[in-house]
């Protein structure tokens, strides 16, 4: 009978499918996050300058963008990702829903292990 072991440089299916499910979640959270935002800023500016909508979404975005910046950087190793799908990854934390897009994006193309 033979032994297969893992090293460091090859995940288990059960790290990356971790690290997976850890990503697509926080990048999902950001995209609601930013629609949320979108909603409060259009009731305060275009609405009913009722600004309670930004009070909330506000910081709650702020701290999920802030999550998901530090998923990509945690989850880029175990899931194998070059440097430019990382930069990618964040470059769609900053458009409003990209990072529901990259998400998609990187579970079609088996990015997400």
């Amino acid at each position: 009978m033979t032994e297969t072991t893992t090293t460091a440089s090859q995940p288990t299916a059960a790290t990356t499918s971790k690290h997976a499910v850890w990503f697509r979640g926080v990048a999902i959270a950001e995209a609601i996050s930013w629609t949320g935002l979108l909603i409060g800023m259009l009731f305060k500016y275009v609405v009913s300058d009722n600004e309670i909508g930004v009070k909330i979404f506000g910081p709650i975005h702020g701290g999920i963008f802030v999550a998901y910046v530090l998923t990509v950087a945690v989850v880029r190793k175990p899931l194998r990702w070059s440097w430019p799908v990382t930069l990618l990854a964040l470059a769609a934390s900053i458009p409003p829903l990209f990072t529901w897009f990259f998400e998609m994006w990187a579970k079609r193309t088996n990015r997400l292990g």
